[in-house]
């Protein structure tokens, strides 16, 4: 561990695990879109949905810094770190689905992973055809060491959640620091 980090951690434990969020969820969200635009594997509708919880993490993270540095008060800094280990444990769950969906353990969600039935007349067939998506949740295009990118996910979600949850706890326990200083 770094000086810096050690000295954040150690004055202000908040600002340290939303720092360490908001760095994990870049890197998360950075490797998505290079996945998505250099490698060219395209998201399923679970994988987009994945995607929210970061995208709302990241920015209370960088406000969670910033009430750090002008000093707000712990109760507001925990419960935002709260939010943040809730929205992370719920994304793991999440993940979770999208993975046993992978695996085919359960089925998904039918406009990305049932059959098409019903097709009705051409006419109908022809709209389905330009409105159903075409990338399959119950397909893993991707796997490293037998986890999908949503077993990742997960794995991370729960790390980040674990981060804030640990900056609760530290900043809990830390010396309250005055608004006013003499």
């Amino acid at each position: 561990m770094s000086s810096f980090a050690r000295e954040l951690s150690r004055t202000s434990p908040a600002a340290a695990a939303a720092l360490a969020v908001a760095a994990g969820g870049l890197a998360t969200i950075a490797g998505a879109w290079f996945f998505q635009y250099v490698i060219g594997l395209n998201p399923c509708p679970l994988c987009l949905e994945q995607r929210i919880a970061y995208y709302v993490v990241i920015p209370l993270a960088a406000l969670i810094m910033l009430g750090a540095s002008i000093n707000s008060a712990r109760s507001l800094l925990v419960l935002a770190l709260v939010a943040i280990a809730v929205a992370m444990l719920w994304n793991a769950s999440l993940g979770a689905y999208h993975a046993g969906v992978e695996w085919k353990l359960w089925e998904g969600p039918r406009d990305c992973s049932g059959p098409v039935t019903d097709f009705g007349n051409a006419s109908d067939l022809l709209h389905r055809m330009q409105t159903t998506s075409v990338v399959r949740c119950d397909e893993a295009p991707w796997r490293f060491m037998g986890l999908s990118l949503a077993g990742y996910n997960v794995v991370i979600s729960l790390a980040l959640a674990a981060i804030a949850l640990w900056g609760v706890w530290a900043q809990l326990k830390a010396p309250e620091k005055s608004a006013v200083s003499d």
